[in-house]
């Protein structure tokens, strides 16, 4: 089956390149500009080109970087953009618009490479909030006049295998050859997994006589982990709404745990998540390794987009492109 190449901008720890790459996208160049996430993908995927720079200043028409031309015969630009803030939050606190000048940045490299197709994911916001909505008539606008058809969806990472309730945004276009043929994905028929079923035996590891107990109880999807950033959060799960929401399922949101709860843990006790327990609510395979320390890793985690809503918006991406490049040489 036909394969497809791609420029992941703002790549993260990986997890939605690796989403894409089982939906037929093989990642030409991913950039970021975290070191510890670079350092992950590096772990995992050796063989990726990573480049741990700003997006800002990346030009892939830049002379004096001729290797970065490689990415002007691709299919796809990809990736997960900072959240941004609404203006009106912006201007009320007086501080700069990275997040937003990051999303144009992106833009910019698309004009430059013109793939046949961009997926971007941001929060939920951007696509139906009406604090959004300059937002969306420019980027709207730089599309068409560059020959793209896009199309806005929020998707829940629950309707899509993933033991989480966490809805993302996500910005599609295709170039107009190829954007009759896209249709976003449809929710999985399989039943949502709960916390319980996900993270029951990794709660029982270490020999906790309350696991099975906890298990049963814990009989919803998670709420969204959130991972925080550099200047805020990561060594729990989230605000205090969040924490609450954690505690209604019987997990402590607090802290992080080193490990899963040990034998002599209160069989009634409410135990915290462990780095790797966050992983697997984010669907992220477990023998993908996240570098750095515990609090390092999970904002990695706890900001991933989930590979298998990824793959889902992928292979919507890859039936689309395949389509026309089948009809053309039959």
């Amino acid at each position: 089956m036909t394969r497809f190449t791609s420029l992941e901008l703002c790549a993260g720890s990986g997890a939605q390149a690796l989403g894409l790459e089982r939906a037929g996208f093989d990642p030409v160049m991913l950039i970021d500009n975290n070191e510890f996430a670079c350092r992950t993908i590096r772990l995992n995927r050796p063989g990726w080109d990573v480049r741990c720079r700003d997006l800002m200043s990346f030009d892939p028409l830049d002379e004096d970087e001729p290797e970065l031309q490689k990415v002007l015969d691709i299919d796809l630009i990809s990736g997960g953009m900072p959240r941004i803030k609404a203006a009106a939050a912006v201007a009320r606190r007086g501080g700069d618009d990275y997040e937003r000048a990051l999303l144009r940045a992106a833009i910019s490299v698309l004009m430059a490479v013109r793939p046949k197709a961009l997926v971007l994911e941001n929060l939920e916001g951007l696509v139906q909030s009406d604090d959004y909505a300059e937002d969306r008539s420019w980027i709207e606008a730089e599309l068409e006049n560059l020959g793209y058809r896009p199309s806005w969806k929020v998707l829940d990472a629950a309707n899509f295998g993933v033991p989480q309730h966490r809805r993302s945004g996500f910005l599609v276009a295709l170039a107009d050859d190829y954007s009759h043929e896209f249709a976003w994905p449809e929710p999985s028929a399989a039943p949502t997994p709960t916390v319980g079923a996900a993270l029951g035996p990794s709660m029982g590891a270490n020999g906790w006589p309350g696991a099975e107990q906890w298990a049963a109880a814990a009989d919803r999807p998670a709420p969204a982990l959130v991972g925080g950033s550099d200047n805020r959060g990561g060594g729990d799960l989230g605000p205090t709404g969040s924490k609450k929401a954690w505690l209604a399922i019987g997990v402590e949101g607090a802290s992080l745990s080193d490990d899963s709860p040990s034998a002599d843990f209160p069989i009634d006790g409410r135990p915290r998540l462990s780095v790797r327990q966050a992983g697997i609510l984010q669907s992220i395979p477990e023998d993908w390794q996240i570098y750095g320390r515990k609090t390092r890793a999970y904002r990695q985690i706890g900001n991933a987009l989930p590979p298998p809503v990824a793959e889902a918006v992928g292979r919507s991406v890859a039936t689309a492109l395949r389509s026309v490049t089948d009809s053309n040489i039959n």
